[in-house]
Formats: structure tokens, C-alpha cells, sequence
């Protein structure tokens, strides 16, 4: 169950079932109250397929729950409107990201990955941790049989962010970035600092290519983010994707240029 960490997962199948037993459902009238066959539910239930969001909110239709559940899930793990990325990004073929201000999260490190989290003064110890969990559960799909393609166009400037406090842990960012940049399915290529104005700086985006050929895109902000499938938003996407590649490094040169930066604060 790649959309949400593990255990939180398995915790909503668990009440789903459970709720669907109380109600004096089969999975066959379960699905048909939720849109879903009664082999897909079953599948659900015995963890061998994803929880997605349109299975949350299928259940909350057929038991008459008005939204508990995916409330549940907004609580507790991913917002609500990032799980339909989650689902492009798990099955996604090809995937691209550009980044001008921090490293992708699905290249950070526990280190970094945490100090980035911490940044959000509201959030408890025990937040921080949940969402470190949810984030580096992510990269399975990086390393796992038919990986998707992934592509990152990251700043310069963002692997040189690093005070002397920090140096330590973006050292250990920078290591893992070209170790996996050496996999074949990973490319990492940074936008130099002398391209000082490009159409990059209006903000962060990723795109996912599906089974289906189609593409779909996601933008975030200061307060949450939102999931992007209309076909002209998305040729609008993948025409600034191809300006800021284009203005990037080539892979080769972007990995010296990141052992160099590690090799000037020694």
C-alpha cells in the first residue's frame, strides 16, 4: 500500500472492514455501494491492492459515513488532496520534478527530509515523525521491479543552502543524490545560478506519466497544493518542464558539480 505509510493503511482497511461487517455487508453489496467490484474489495481487505482515495471515498458512499473516513485519512496521514497524486505517482511510468528550492522528496534523506518538516514550528515531535514516514515511504517506488523513469531538475542554489549547522546533513543529501543518480532509472540535473531568470521561479511541480500514456501534474504551496489533469494545464506544465530542462546541466556535469560543492566546505 504505496499511497499511505503502512500502518496508517492498514488501519483504514481494518475499520472499513470492520465497519462493513457491522453493517451486515458482503463485499459484493459493499462494492456496489462503493463503485468497486467485489474482487477489487477483497483485494483491499487482504492488503494485495493499494488503498487509494477513490476506494476511501467509495466507502464513506456505501456506509452512509459522509466523509469519516476521508477525514480519517486527512488526520492522520497525507492530505486529502494530495492522494490523488499519490495514486499517478505509484503507477506512473515516467516521472519529472522541478525543484527551486529544496531537494524532491522523493530523493531526500532522513536527515534532511526531517530538518525540511521541522521548518513547520506548529508541528509536534511525533507529527514530524509521521510525516518523515510517509515521505520516505515514498521511494520504494524509486527502487522497486519496473521502476518509472524519474527525472529531476534541481536549483544550484539548493544544494549550496547549507549554514555550518547544516553542512553536515546536506553533505549526507548531496551523497545520496549521486548515488542515485547512478541508478538507471534516476537522473538529477541542476539548473545553474547563472541562469538567473527562468519561468521555473514561479514554483515547484512534478509530472507523472500513467499506464495510460497520460499525463497528469502537481503544483504545491504554503497551504497544501493541488493535483492538475486538465489537458491544457498540463500541455502548460510540460512546456515550462522542457525550458527549465533545457537550462539545466546535463547529468554528467550536474553530479561534479555537486561533488564539488561538498568538496569546498572541507
Amino acid at each position: 500500500m504505496a499511497d499511505l505509510p503502512h500502518p496508517l493503511a492498514a488501519f483504514i482497511v481494518g475499520e472499513i472492514r470492520r465497519a462493513r461487517g457491522a453493517a451486515g455487508m458482503t463485499q459484493e453489496a459493499f462494492g456496489r455501494g462503493a463503485g468497486f467490484s467485489a474482487s477489487h474489495v477483497s483485494a483491499v481487505e487482504g492488503e494485495t491492492r493499494a488503498l487509494t482515495m477513490d476506494f476511501i471515498k467509495g466507502a464513506d458512499r456505501a456506509l452512509k459515513y459522509a466523509g469519516l473516513f476521508e477525514r480519517m485519512v486527512g488526520k492522520l496521514g497525507a492530505p486529502s488532496w494530495f492522494l490523488p497524486w499519490l495514486d499517478a505517482e505509484r503507477t506512473a511510468t515516467q516521472l519529472r520534478c522541478f525543484q527551486p528550492s529544496l531537494v524532491p522528496g522523493l530523493l531526500q534523506t532522513e536527515s534532511y527530509g526531517r530538518a525540511v518538516i521541522r521548518c513547520d514550528d506548529t508541528l509536534s515531535d511525533d507529527e514530524v515523525e509521521k510525516r518523515l514516514a510517509h515521505r520516505i515511504g515514498r521511494q520504494e517506488i524509486l527502487t522497486k521491479t519496473n521502476a518509472p523513469q524519474f527525472i529531476a531538475v534541481i536549483a544550484e542554489a539548493v544544494v549550496r543552502r547549507a549554514g555550518t549547522d547544516l553542512r553536515d546533513i546536506m553533505a549526507g543529501q548531496i551523497k545520496q543524490l549521486t548515488t542515485l543518480a547512478e541508478r538507471p532509472n534516476i537522473s538529477v540535473h541542476l539548473l545553474p545560478d547563472e541562469v538567473s531568470m527562468h519561468v521555473g521561479l514561479t514554483g515547484p511541480f512534478s509530472l507523472a506519466r500513467l499506464p495510460d500514456h497520460k499525463w497528469v501534474g502537481q503544483m504545491e504551496n504554503q497551504l497544501g497544493g493541488v493535483v492538475i489533469d486538465r489537458d491544457d494545464d498540463v500541455d502548460t506544465l510540460m512546456s515550462r518542464w522542457e525550458t527549465v530542462r533545457n537550462e539545466a546541466l546535463p547529468r554528467r556535469q550536474s553530479l561534479d558539480l555537486m561533488k564539488e560543492v561538498v568538496t569546498s566546505w572541507t
